[in-house]
Parts: C-alpha cells; structure tokens; sequence
C-alpha cells in the first residue's frame, strides 16, 4: 500500500458539459497525475439541477468514486428512485430529522489500493435552509469514521465563506481535508491548516466559466435588471473542470499538500 494517497477533489458538476468534462479528464487524470481517488459533488449535473439515475452513473463509469450532493439533491424526482440502493452517492448528512431522510450522509469507500478512506457530506445554515447542525453533526460523524479510518474528506456545502472557514477550523487535525461547494466560484485561499487538515473555501464549479454560475449570462440577467422571472439554461462555452488535489498521509491522515487544479476541455 502506498504511504501517500492523491486524491482529486472535483467542484460542482453542471449539466450536460460539466459531465462531459468529467467523463473525458478523470480517466487521463488518474492516470497521467497518479490520482488514487476522485471524489466530485454532482447536485447539478442533470439539466443543471438535480441529478438523474443515468447522470450518475455516467460519472461513477468515468471513474469518480463517491458523489457527493447539496440543497439541490431532491430538485430532480428520479432521485427517489434510486438513492437508496446506491452508496457511492451521498446527501447532506444534516438533513432532519437526523438520520430519516432517503439515502445516506456519509460513506467509508476503498480505494484502488485497498485503503478505507471516509467520506462526510454536509451542508451549510446560513443564508440556506435551516437543517440540522452541521457542527454538531459532524462531530458524531466524525468520531465514528476515525475509529474505521484515519483518512476522513468532508464536502461541506455552503454559502457564507465564513461558515465554511468554521468548518475548517472546527474539524482541524480530525480529518483530511474540508473543502468547500455550491459557490460555484473557485477560491484562492487553499492552505494545511495548524492542525494537518487541507482547507479551502469553495473547489469551484465544472462546466461551462463563460456564464453565470454555469448559466447562461442573458437570461440569469433578466432576472437581475428586471426582477421578473426568466428560464434558466445550462450554458455551453468555454468548459472547464475545476477543482483540487489533495495529497494524505495514510498511516496519519494529516494533509501533506493542496493544489487548486483548472483544465479547460
């Protein structure tokens, strides 16, 4: 078993060319870049909103092995179809009432080489629906996972910067890695905190950067110059897959590196 393990975190999937991203570099990234595990948050990779059972599965074919979600997990209804008998996907473990939602919040996978690495997905109170504590959710979650792994990623899906920089600090030198979703906008503030976790504020979207969050710019500006409704429609221009590597200690699970990636399809 290797003594460091890569793993290649991967921003927010959107829609059909977010996905195309995904299915064409993950296979070259694993192979070219020695990534070990690649985890992505795909909440958006069908229509933009919401995902499919076929969506997914897409994506876990290209060699994406957990899936992680947000507030849009529930936006497609095929969703319930399937949630329950697929455990490379997650939803936010803080949905109430704790413990009753469809699906599940948090995973133990193995990677190639055979190494248990735990996965917590979580979302974000501020400025979004009032859900269970994500800190104190966390903690339990956390402490059962160090007792199976020391190698613990946590998506933590969010809106306030500030509540994510919480995030990182409150779970320093517990897990591997906090990274942020749902912005959509890849920040510049990767770091290893004190404590041996790697941090950074949001990983960013995949999908088309020449739009609005992955939108397309004119219509997403109705709605702001105007203040009337308007369609929104995936956009389709300059595609390109953001994220981060993250290299792990595995016999202590302390973070030895952070890198901010950016790969124009």
């Amino acid at each position: 078993m290797s003594d460091v393990l890569r793993i290649l975190l991967i921003g927010d999937i959107m829609g059909r060319p977010g996905r195309q991203a995904a299915t064409r570099l993950v296979p070259r990234w694993r192979s070219e870049n020695r990534v070990d595990f690649v985890l992505a948050n795909v909440e958006n990779c069908a229509g933009g909103k919401g995902v499919t059972q076929s969506t997914v599965r897409e994506l876990l074919d290209a060699g994406i092995d957990v899936a992680t979600t947000g507030n849009h997990v529930w936006d497609n209804k095929d969703i319930f179809n399937f949630i329950e008998s697929e455990p490379r996907l997650l939803r936010p473990a803080n949905y109430p009432p704790w413990g009753e939602a469809p699906g599940r919040g948090y995973t133990v996978i193995e990677s190639e080489s055979g190494l248990a690495i735990g996965i917590v997905n979580l979302q974000g109170r501020v400025f979004m629906e009032p859900l269970e504590c994500p800190f104190h959710v966390a903690d339990v979650l956390v402490e059962e996972l160090r007792g199976r792994t020391p190698v613990i990623l946590v998506d933590f899906h969010a809106e306030a910067t500030s509540e994510k920089q919480a995030m990182g600090w409150h779970l320093d030198g517990r897990v591997s890695a906090v990274f942020g979703t749902h912005t959509h906008v890849q920040t510049a503030d990767e770091r290893i905190l004190p404590q041996g976790t790697a941090y950074i504020t949001d990983i960013g979207m995949t999908g088309a950067h020449d739009s609005i969050i992955g939108m397309k710019p004119e219509e997403v500006l109705v709605r702001f110059r105007r203040s009337l409704p308007s369609r929104f429609e995936v956009a389709e221009k300059n595609v390109q897959l953001c994220g981060a590597i993250v290299t792990v200690d595995t016999a202590t699970g302390r973070a030895l590196s952070i890198e901010r990636v950016r790969e124009k399809l």
